[in-house]
């Protein structure tokens, strides 16, 4: 059990001295001290007690290594998106942080690409990636940004690097929504999704590029999904959709037929 463990780690991301919990918890110092120590054991009163306080649930507080997890795993079970509670379940994430603590956000280079698919859990491998950060993004979710290669996204060009935000939580994808999939079989896949994991245990993945056929995929074939956020890329994109460029060749073509009307009159 990481119950003891548990207790450090939380207390120290809340800054708190050992004192100033046992003291709103109304505990003896003594106590307290003795569960992260691990020479006492709680009663069942005690563990309530110390699950509303922590906002974690009492088997996550037993049996999840918490020092295991990021920073935006924790807070992710503190805001109820725990394992034992929801019924989901929690992938642990590999990922790095800079001098201020806060994650970085990975770059999957083209090269890098065919090894992610196995190395994404190495912390090892994770960390040799190079890394970058975003201002405008929120601390408080994790990204990750990958080199897209093809057309099959289109708009989104060949060579575009796209970041995505970690979905902890994959029944909460809404059909149509854009996602970076780490797959066992294709590795890195752009795709939208149509979310029938409930239904089927599958994603449906199709193209915005009506060229490539949809398809599906089960879900235990899926390691990762990152949900769409923006992306980079030193092409322009196309100034015009196909559908205006009908309307601008119309509207020309209604000129032209003015000007000859206008000359046939004089």
């Amino acid at each position: 059990m990481y119950f003891s463990n548990n207790l450090k780690v939380l207390r120290k991301r809340r800054k708190r001295t050992q004192d100033d919990v046992a003291f709103t918890l109304n505990m003896k110092r003594s106590t307290y001290s003795g569960y992260e120590n691990g020479v006492a054991q709680p009663g069942m009163q005690a563990l309530i007690v110390l699950s509303e306080y922590y906002k974690i649930s009492i088997d996550t507080l037993l049996k999840t290594n918490l020092s295991a997890l990021t920073e935006s795993q924790i807070r992710m079970l503190e805001t109820g998106n725990d394992i034992y509670t929801s019924g989901k379940n929690l992938r642990v994430l590999a990922t790095t942080v800079n001098s201020e603590n806060n994650e970085n956000i990975e770059l999957v280079s083209e090269k890098a690409k065919a090894g992610y698919a196995m190395g994404y859990a190495d912390p090892e491998y994770i960390r040799v990636l190079p890394v970058f950060s975003l201002p405008f993004l929120s601390h408080n979710k994790k990204y990750r940004s990958f080199h897209i290669a093809g057309d099959s996204m289109l708009p989104i060009p060949d060579g575009a690097y796209v970041t995505g935000e970690f979905v902890q939580n994959w029944h909460a994808l809404k059909d149509g929504d854009a996602c970076i999939v780490i797959t066992r079989d294709e590795g890195i896949v752009f795709k939208c999704i149509e979310n029938k994991i409930k239904t089927m245990g599958k994603l449906g993945l199709y193209s915005l590029n009506p060229l490539f056929e949809p398809y599906h995929i089960d879900a235990a074939d899926i390691s990762e999904i990152w949900k769409f956020v923006n992306y980079i890329s030193s092409e322009m994109p196309q100034s015009m959709q196909s559908e205006q460029e009908i309307y601008r060749t119309v509207a020309n073509l209604r000129n032209d037929i003015e000007e000859i009307r206008k000359s046939l009159q004089k």
